[in-house]
């Protein structure tokens, strides 16, 4: 057999190419038969909304556990409902990058306050922070609730107070949630859809 240069060097370094693959433990035959798991096969499938805007895209939150009691299921893959007669399985930029807001460590889990004075935040109980909440209300509705305007008409004003309401809510939840407020006299009242 005659072999030129130029195809001497093709041979020999298809040989050791091939040598080299083999040391290493590829093998094509093992490589095409092993099966690859699916990522969600174990999870769990959990319907939610998108709380982003007021759109109410639904999703498909998959967790991975054994959902035992005190295990916290850890969250793998986020994608659009299909189901959902609002986006029927798509999702906008920010709804497709929920899973980054989260796992992103500077998503706050807890309530935090920080005193007047202060330069750190603390972290509180929720039953603390549904206090705090509710006594700085009444004080402010306390000295600022306008009953009466300048000529004696009855008015029930708490102009110093405003509610962003969630934009995701249902009708019946909104209509609630705007009949509370304009009881206790809250004029400034907004959906985070404007946001």
């Amino acid at each position: 057999m005659q072999v030129n240069r130029r195809q001497f060097f093709k041979i020999c370094s298809a040989g050791l190419g091939g040598s080299s693959i083999a040391m290493l433990g590829f093998s094509p035959t093992q490589a095409l038969a092993e099966v690859r798991d699916f990522k969600l096969a174990r999870a769990t499938e959990t319907r939610n909304m998108c709380p982003y805007c007021s759109v109410g895209c639904g999703i498909l939150a998959y967790t991975i556990g054994d959902k035992s009691k005190n295990i916290k299921g850890k969250i793998i893959h986020i994608e659009g409902d299909p189901d959902n007669p609002v986006n029927r399985g798509t999702l906008c930029p920010k709804g497709a990058g929920l899973r980054d807001m989260v796992d992103s460590v500077n998503r706050l889990k807890f309530p935090e306050v920080r005193e007047a004075g202060s330069k750190e935040w603390k972290r509180i109980s929720w039953d603390e922070a549904i206090d705090r909440i509710a006594k700085h209300m009444k004080k402010d509705r306390d000295a600022n609730f306008i009953e009466k305007n300048a000529d004696g008409t009855t008015v029930n004003r708490w102009n110093t107070f405003g509610f962003l309401a969630s934009s995701a809510a249902s009708n019946e939840v909104g209509y609630i949630t705007v009949k509370s407020l304009r009881a206790w006299g809250v004029v400034a009242v907004d959906t985070q859809a404007r946001i």
